[in-house]
C-alpha cells in the first residue's frame, strides 16, 4: 500500500465485520497529516524547483555585454610543446638551458561571438584573480571574432621576429630590417591594392623607415584622400594609390604593419594557439639564452610578460593581475613586469612571488642574471 493509505485494522479486528457482537473501533487518524496536504506541499516544491530551473536556464542564455579576464596557461619558452622545442635554431650553435623562462597569458571570456552570462559574472566577482570589463572597453563594437584572431596571430608572428632579431643583435650579429604589410583585413580600403608581404618603400612621399614613419605619413593626410604608396612585391617595385579613411578620428589605410628581418640565423618559434605581442620579452630572453653559452637563469624559474619593441623597449600589456596569479599558481618564483604596468601590480602580487620592474631588454637581461646569482635584493620593484 502507498503511504497515503489509512492504517490497517488492529489485530483481532476486521475491517468489515463485527467482533464479539460489536463493531470494530476505527483507528484515530486525527493526528496524522492529511495525504492531500502532503500532495499540495510536494506540488509547491516541484513548481518552485521547475521555476528555478527555467530562470537558471534563461539566465545562462542571456548574453551580457562584458568581458572577463582570467589567468591563462603558462608556457616555458625554453621547453617543448607537443613534443617539439618551442624555439629551434639552425645555422648557429644552440646551447642547452636548464631553467625556465615562462611567458604568461590571459584567458578572455566574452567578446565578439562569445558572450558571458550572469553566472560567469558572479564567479568573476568573487574571484580575486578575475576581472570584469565592459566589452566596449576591450573590443570596438564592429570588430568580429575573425578579425581579432587574425590580428592576434599577426602580432604574435611580429613579436617573434622582433625577439629573434634583437637577440641576434645582442650576440653581435647584423640584422637588417624592412617594413612590410603583414595583413590587409576584409573591408579595408587597401583590400585588393596592397597584399600581405608587400615591402613598403615610401608612403605619401615619406620613406618607410619604420612603422612609426608610415603611420605619421598616413595621419598627415585628410581622411578620404588617396595616398601614394611605393612598394616592392616579388622583386618588382611599383606605385599604387590607396584611399584613406577615418577610424575614430585617426586617418588610416587599413593595414597591419610588420617587419621583415633578414636573419643571419634561422630562428623558429612555435607557441601554439597563443596570440598577441605580450610574450615578446620572454621570447627575446629565451632566444638569447639559447644563443649564448652557459645557463642564463641559473636553473631558476622566472615568468614574465611585456611587448618587445624594435628599439628594445619593454611595453605594457593587459591582464597583468591575471598573469601574476597564473605565474604563481604554476610555480614561478620570480616575475618580470613592464614598468608601465606597475600601477596595476602594486597590491596584487601573490604571496611568494618576487616581482621585478623592467623597461628595456637590458633591464630584463640584467634582472635574469641577478636572479641567477641570487642578488634579487638589488633589483628595482614596482
Amino acid at each position: 500500500m502507498s503511504g497515503h493509505d489509512h492504517a490497517a485494522p488492529e489485530r483481532g479486528d476486521s475491517a468489515d465485520a463485527p467482533s464479539d457482537g460489536a463493531f470494530a473501533h476505527p483507528v484515530d487518524d486525527s493526528s496524522r497529516p492529511s495525504p492531500y496536504a502532503v500532495s499540495r506541499r510536494s506540488s509547491g516544491m516541484l513548481t518552485t524547483l521547475f521555476l528555478a530551473i527555467v530562470v537558471g536556464a534563461a539566465l545562462s542564455w542571456i548574453p551580457l555585454p562584458y568581458v572577463i579576464f582570467k589567468p591563462g596557461p603558462i608556457t616555458n619558452t625554453l621547453g617543448t610543446l607537443d613534443g617539439k622545442p618551442i624555439i629551434e635554431i639552425k645555422g648557429a650553435t644552440a646551447y642547452p638551458a636548464k631553467g625556465q623562462l615562462d611567458f604568461t597569458t590571459v584567458r578572455v571570456t566574452g567578446g565578439p561571438g562569445v558572450r558571458v552570462n550572469v553566472f560567469d559574472l558572479v564567479e568573476a566577482a568573487i574571484r580575486r584573480d578575475q576581472e570584469i570589463y565592459d566589452r566596449k572597453e576591450i573590443y570596438p563594437e564592429e570588430t568580429t571574432r575573425e578579425q581579432i584572431q587574425q590580428e592576434n596571430a599577426a602580432e604574435m608572428v611580429d613579436s617573434q621576429e622582433v625577439a629573434a632579431a634583437i637577440a641576434l643583435r645582442e650576440t653581435g650579429r647584423t640584422v637588417p630590417e624592412r617594413v612590410v604589410v603583414s595583413q590587409v583585413p576584409e573591408g579595408s580600403p587597401a583590400k585588393g591594392v596592397l597584399e600581405a608581404g608587400d615591402q613598403l618603400i615610401s608612403v605619401a612621399g615619406a620613406p618607410a623607415t619604420d612603422s612609426a614613419a608610415v603611420q605619421t605619413a598616413v595621419r598627415a593626410t585628410k581622411a578620404g584622400q588617396p595616398v601614394a604608396v611605393v612598394l616592392e612585391r616579388k622583386g618588382t617595385e611599383r606605385t599604387v594609390s590607396v584611399t584613406t579613411r577615418d577610424n575614430q578620428g585617426v586617418t588610416v589605410i587599413g593595414i597591419l604593419l610588420g617587419r621583415d628581418y633578414e636573419l643571419p640565423v634561422d630562428v623558429t618559434i612555435a607557441a601554439g594557439d597563443v596570440g598577441g605581442p605580450s610574450a615578446g620579452t620572454m621570447f627575446t630572453l629565451a632566444v638569447y639564452d639559447l644563443l649564448t653559452p652557459g645557463d642564463l637563469t641559473g636553473g631558476k624559474r622566472i615568468a614574465g610578460t611585456g611587448t618587445m619593441g624594435p628599439d628594445e623597449a619593454v611595453g605594457p600589456i593587459g591582464g597583468i593581475r591575471q598573469k601574476l596569479s597564473g605565474a604563481r599558481q604554476s610555480g614561478a618564483d620570480y616575475f618580470l613586469a613592464p614598468a608601465d604596468n606597475c600601477d596595476e601590480v602594486v597590491g596584487h602580487v601573490p604571496d611568494g612571488l618576487e616581482v621585478v620592474k623592467i623597461g628595456s631588454f637590458d633591464d630584463a637581461l640584467g634582472a635574469v642574471k641577478a636572479i641567477a646569482a641570487d642578488k634579487v635584493d638589488t633589483l628595482p620593484r614596482c
